[in-house]
């Protein structure tokens, strides 16, 4: 689970697993908001005009031959984000590695966070990533949002 911090997400939380990417993360760790499915779904909460300034601030650098560096191709990305209530991100951060994420909503329906699951390319297909993981991501992100919703001031 991340939070964004001006052009990045910051894990906020995350269960330990097997390494699938080459750098380690761990609680505070920070990426860049616009290669990553959960730096996508917490963008995708922002107003238009914030989105601008992210595009001004930030260089869309390609990280790998899937990275999305196009401004018009990214703000297509986010609004399918949008549209969809999740993002699904195939190795545009590290080459191998695909994510899917899903908002947690305050009680005002703000995004407040974003959670995800990753996995390694090889072993996981977008289809299984679509028709197994999506539906159980969301599902716990919907719940998660619902305790967060019952404590005090949200």
């Amino acid at each position: 689970m991340s939070v964004l911090d001006g052009s990045e997400i910051v894990y906020v939380a995350r269960v330990p697993t097997k390494r699938i990417m080459t750098i380690a993360l761990a609680l505070g760790s920070r990426l860049p908001a616009y290669p990553t499915s959960m730096g996508r779904v917490l963008l995708s909460g922002l107003p238009d005009s914030q989105i601008d300034d992210y595009l001004e601030q930030t260089r869309l650098e390609r990280l790998t031959p899937n990275t999305i560096t196009d401004p018009d191709e990214f703000r297509a990305a986010i609004d399918n984000v949008r549209a969809k209530g999740f993002a699904l991100v195939d190795q545009e951060l590290e080459v191998g590695v695909r994510s899917i994420a899903a908002p947690i909503l305050n009680g005002r329906q703000e995004i407040i966070a974003a959670m995800n699951i990753s996995c390694h390319a090889s072993r996981v297909t977008l289809g299984q990533i679509r028709g197994e993981f999506r539906p159980k991501l969301i599902n716990t992100a919907n719940e998660i949002s619902r305790l967060a919703r019952a404590l005090p001031g949200h």
